[in-house]
Formats: structure tokens, C-alpha cells, sequence
């Protein structure tokens, strides 16, 4: 079986002001550090997206050593991705791809860690 660990949660907050808000509050709570990317907020392990993206109210990245084996491994499990949300490595290896469906009003998916 693959190694599996949670890597973080996102939350889909309405806008970036909403966000960055969410994320200075968590840092504010519990001491995490905030960095700003292209999409979201990072306040430790929990991303504050700038607008909503996938899962009606996030997602949760699964991290795994090896995305493709995982892959391969949920699908031999009858699982299915939704492949337009692949994303790979400089070397074409994939590196993050989201499960179908949701659980809880969460989208899933596989991130590489390393």
C-alpha cells in the first residue's frame, strides 16, 4: 500500500481580501507563519484560497512519496481523477491530481512530497 499523510487543508474563502484576513487570524491564534503565493494564503499547513477553486468548500492535499503508484493504486481500488487537474514536475513526473467527487463538501487530492 502507498504511503499516505496529510499535506494541508485548503479553504475557499470568497475573495483575497477574505483570505488574507483568514490567514492573519491563524497566525494571530496559533503563531503560524503567513506566505502569500500566486492563489492563496499559506498560515502553516492551511491554505486560504483567494477565490473559491475545487470542493464546495476546499480541498484536502493527500501527500504521498509517489503520486503516480498512488494513482495507480486508487484506480486498481475503482477511485477515479479528474486528469485536467494534473500537475507535473519539470521532468513530466506527476507530482498532483485531484480525485473525483468530494467527501464532505471537500475535493481530494494526491500531492508529491518529498
Amino acid at each position: 500500500m502507498a504511503e499516505y499523510s496529510l499535506a494541508h487543508i485548503g479553504i475557499n474563502a470568497a475573495n483575497a481580501a477574505e483570505a488574507q484576513q483568514a490567514a492573519e487570524m491563524f497566525q494571530t491564534l496559533f503563531g503560524f507563519a503567513v506566505k502569500e503565493g500566486s492563489s492563496s494564503f499559506f498560515a502553516g499547513d492551511i491554505e486560504l484560497m483567494k477565490q473559491p477553486y475545487m470542493g464546495r468548500n476546499g480541498h484536502i492535499a493527500i501527500g504521498t512519496p509517489d503520486v503516480p503508484a498512488a494513482k495507480a493504486e486508487l484506480e486498481a481500488r475503482g477511485y477515479t481523477f479528474n486528469d485536467t487537474t494534473a500537475k507535473f514536475r519539470a521532468d513530466g513526473t506527476l507530482n498532483a491530481i485531484y480525485l473525483t467527487g468530494e467527501i464532505c463538501g471537500f475535493a481530494i487530492h494526491l500531492v508529491g512530497k518529498q
